[in-house]
C-alpha cells in the first residue's frame, strides 16, 4: 500500500517573540489543512514531537477536542522523522485512511544543555567537554578528511551554499547570503568548524498531512507519494555524538542501515533520487550523510560539491531551503521542515530555489544523537 501526502504546512523558523513552541505547531497544522483542503476533524489520528515547547497532544485544546488519537513522540533531532515514520506506518497497516504528523520546538539561546547521567553516560563525559557537541562534530570531521582527503575548502563551500539556498527562502531563518571569505575566515569554534559552519537551536513548526493513497484523489490532483520510511538505532562499534570510545572494529552509522532499508522499501536506488535534503548540523555532517546515505562514495564528495553538484542547479541538489544552517534546528520540526521542502520541489512549487531539472524521486534524512536516523524517500 503507498501512503500520499496531501498537504503541508509550516511556521517559519527562526525567532518569533512573543510566540510558544505550540502556537507555532498549530499554526503549520492549520496550514497543512488548508493544503489538503481538510478540517482538523477529519484527522483520525496525528504523531507529533516538541523537545524544550510541550508536548504536542496538548494542541488539542485549540485545534478541537475530537478525541483523536494522538500519540507524543520524542526522539532527539529525528522526533520530526519519527513523527512520520509512525504516521506511515499506521495507514499502511489499515488502521487509518487519514492522519497527521506535526513537530515544533521553541529552544533558548545558546547550545543546547545536555545532561550526561540522562544519556547513561558518566558525568566524566560532560566534565571534559564533550557533550558540547560542537566538539565531537569537530573530532568526527577531522578523522573524516585525514582518511578520504576532503579539505577545508570544502567546508567552506558547503555551508556557503546552505545560507545562499536560506537566502531564498522566505521561511527561513538566516536569509542573508555570505560569502566565502566571511565563512573561511570566521571564528574557530572545534577545529576545523567554524562559527557559520554550525546551525543554531530555534523555534520553527512544520506539519504534514497524509492518507491512503487509494483515495488520495478526493483531496488533491498532485499527490506526492511516501514511498518508503525507515527508522534504525546505532550497532556496536558506530561512532556516534555521546560516543564514550571508538571500538577497534568500527560498525556502519545508523544512516547506511536506514538507508539501504529505505531503497530496498522504494524499489529505487541511490543512482533514481533527484534532490535530497540531509542533515546538516555543520558542515562536516553534511559531506559525510551524502556518503551514509550511498549518495557517493567516501571521498567522492570533494569532486563533487567543488564543481556544484550539490546546488540548486547541479545534478544533485542538497539542501535547498537551506538545511538546519540557514534554518536553524528545532528539534520537533526539523524532520518535516525536510519533506515540507521535498513536496514544494516535486510540486514545483518552490519558487525562486525550484530546481530547473524535472524532479520524480526525493529523498530525506536526519539524524539524532545518540545515534538514530530516519529516512523518507518520496516520489512524484
Amino acid at each position: 500500500m503507498d501512503v500520499a501526502i496531501i498537504g503541508i504546512g509550516i511556521h517559519p523558523f527562526g525567532r518569533t517573540e512573543g510566540v510558544t513552541g505550540r502556537d507555532q505547531g498549530i499554526y503549520a497544522v492549520r496550514q497543512a489543512l488548508k493544503d489538503a483542503g481538510l478540517e482538523w476533524e477529519d484527522m483520525q489520528f496525528a504523531y507529533g514531537g516538541s523537545s524544550d515547547a510541550g508536548a504536542a497532544d496538548t494542541m488539542v485544546s485549540s485545534l478541537g477536542l475530537t478525541g483523536i488519537q494522538f500519540v507524543n513522540v520524542a526522539n532527539g533531532c529525528a522526533t520530526g522523522g519519527s513523527s512520520l515514520f509512525a504516521a506511515y506506518t499506521s495507514i499502511v497497516s489499515g488502521a487509518w485512511d487519514v492522519g497527521l504528523a506535526v513537530g515544533f520546538d521553541k529552544h533558548p539561546r545558546g547550545a543546547f544543555a545536555v545532561d550526561p547521567l540522562s544519556h547513561g553516560i558518566g558525568k566524566w563525559y560532560g566534565d571534559v567537554g564533550l557533550m558540547l557537541t560542537t566538539q565531537f562534530f569537530g573530532m568526527k570531521i577531522q578523522k573524516y578528511m585525514h582518511d578520504y582527503g576532503i579539505t577545508e575548502d570544502t567546508l567552506v563551500r558547503v555551508a556557503q551554499k546552505n545560507f545562499y539556498n536560506g537566502s531564498l527562502n522566505p521561511n527561513a531563518w538566516r536569509r542573508k547570503a555570505m560569502s566565502y571569505d566571511e565563512i573561511a575566515n570566521s571564528m574557530m569554534v572545534s577545529h576545523p568548524l567554524r562559527q557559520y559552519m554550525f546551525c543554531s537551536p530555534g523555534e520553527g513548526g512544520a506539519a504534514i498531512v497524509l492518507c491512503n493513497s487509494k483515495v488520495a484523489h478526493r483531496y488533491t490532483s498532485k499527490p506526492i507519494y511516501l514511498k518508503a520510511a525507515t527508522l534504525r538505532t546505532r550497532l556496536y562499534g558506530s561512532f556516534e555524538v555521546f560516543s564514550t570510545c571508538q571500538a577497534l572494529d568500527r560498525a556502519s552509522s545508523p544512516t547506511v542501515q536506514a538507508s539501504k532499508a529505505a531503497y530496498e522499501m522504494a524499489g529505487v536506488g541511490p543512482e533514481d533520487i533527484d534532490i535530497a535534503q540531509l542533515q546538516d548540523t555543520e558542515s562536516g555532517a553534511e559531506i559525510m550523510h551524502m556518503a551514509e546515505n550511498h549518495l557517493c562514495k567516501d571521498g567522492e564528495q570533494e569532486a563533487l560539491i567543488q564543481e556544484g553538484a550539490t546546488r540548486i542547479t547541479g545534478k544533485l541538489p542538497v539542501n535547498t531551503d537551506g538545511g538546519c544552517m540557514a534554518n536553524g534546528e528545532p528539534i520537533g520540526a526539523s524532520g518535516l521542515r525536510q519533506v515540507y521542502e521535498l513536496c514544494l520541489q516535486l510540486r514545483g512549487d518552490a519558487g525562486p530555489r525550484q530546481v530547473p531539472k524535472k524532479l520524480k524521486t526525493a529523498y530525506s534524512h536526519v539524524y539524532g544523537a545518540p545515534g538514530l536516523s530516519a529516512v523518507t524517500i518520496l516520489e512524484r
